[in-house]
């Protein structure tokens, strides 16, 4: 679900990060609210952002030779509200896109808009009503089931308009060349299939997990009165134990639809007697190479690079983290008289 650079057009990436900033600039002020409320909520942020982190690691094999992964959008909304999520999301989407080349720099907007905006509120809305219907562990099922499928959707609506809204005079697509009748069915059977019944998943086990060892951990349980301070402990269990089992993402080959560089591009064109060619904008488009590009690190095999790439994110996030309650402090400390 990652967009890379040049699959859509500069007129497309600017209108999604016209709509995903206001969004994320509303949850970065709710976010501080919450901080000033509840301290405890820095740390959450590290936490969830490294679970997000590692739960898009773990790429899962599709019928046809693609792969496809979960997010963790639903699972972070309930543990730590969906604003806060928003920016946990966002966050890891943007180290992925810098740091490891996973999503394109100028398609940030979209990526964003598409899972870490539409997935963690949508699914949340759907956990929280059958929440308030006592259907709690349903709400997790169906909520994260529903807001990856529907964030894919969208993915599949921005990729397939393009050879409507960008070509050439004789009809040519600039960008991504698949049309709407291709993209919307194959990103939804990938999600529809398999990567929602993924991300449901790990949902709703972390979510049983918390709610038994930690329950004041939970968003709305954190929220009441009186209630006491959860221990995160716990989650960093979560999170080492699946930085240990990340080299399992590297067992799925295919790369996910609509990700592919210009040479698995190119074959697949040519195999599918489309064009013997790539597409202009792709062919001479943005070019970020990334420190860490695929998750992989200079001198090392692959699954150990995989396992530094999942370290070297969490480290980051546990700085930026540390770097909140800095801040927090200083700004809410009484200066001496």
């Amino acid at each position: 679900m990652h967009i890379p650079d040049n699959y859509l057009s500069p007129a497309t990436c600017a209108v999604m990060f016209a709509v995903a900033a206001p969004v994320v600039a509303v949850s970065a002020k709710k976010v501080k609210v919450q901080l000033e409320e509840h301290r405890e909520l820095a740390p959450m942020l590290g936490i969830a952002a490294s679970l997000s982190f590692l739960m898009m690691m773990f790429n899962v094999p599709v019928p046809g030779g693609t792969s496809a992964h979960a997010v963790g959008g639903t699972l972070l909304a309930i543990l730590i509200g969906p604003y806060a999520a928003c920016i946990a999301v966002a966050v890891a989407l943007i180290l992925q896109a810098f740091l490891f080349g996973d999503g394109g720099i100028l398609a940030l907007g979209a990526n964003i808009f598409n899972m870490a905006i539409i997935m963690p509120f949508t699914g949340y809305w759907i956990y929280n009503f059958l929440r308030k219907h006592h259907h709690a562990n349903l709400g997790t099922i169906i909520g994260s089931y529903c807001g990856i499928n529907l964030a894919a959707l969208m993915a599949g609506f921005e990729l397939g308009i393009q050879p409507l809204i960008a070509h050439t005079a004789n009809g040519t697509p600039l960008y991504n060349p698949y049309p709407l009748a291709v993209t919307i069915p194959a990103m939804a059977f990938a999600h529809l299939a398999v990567a929602g019944w993924i991300e449901a998943f790990f949902t709703y086990v972390v979510y049983t997990f918390v709610k038994k060892v930690a329950p004041d951990e939970i968003y709305k349980n954190s929220q009441q009165e009186n209630s006491k301070k959860g221990s995160i402990k716990y989650l960093v269990y979560v999170i080492i134990g699946l930085v240990v089992l990340s080299p399992i993402g590297l067992l799925a080959s295919g790369t996910a639809f609509g990700e592919w560089d210009k040479t698995e591009l190119l074959q697949r064109l040519k195999v599918e007697h489309i064009s013997n060619s790539v597409p202009a904008g792709i062919n001479h488009g943005f070019n970020y190479t990334a420190l860490f590009g695929d998750y992989t690190v200079p001198g090392t095999n692959l699954p150990i690079g995989y396992i530094l790439s999942a370290i070297t994110a969490i480290l980051i996030f546990f700085l930026i983290s540390k770097v909140l309650v800095t801040v927090y402090d200083s700004t809410n400390k009484t200066p001496n008289k």
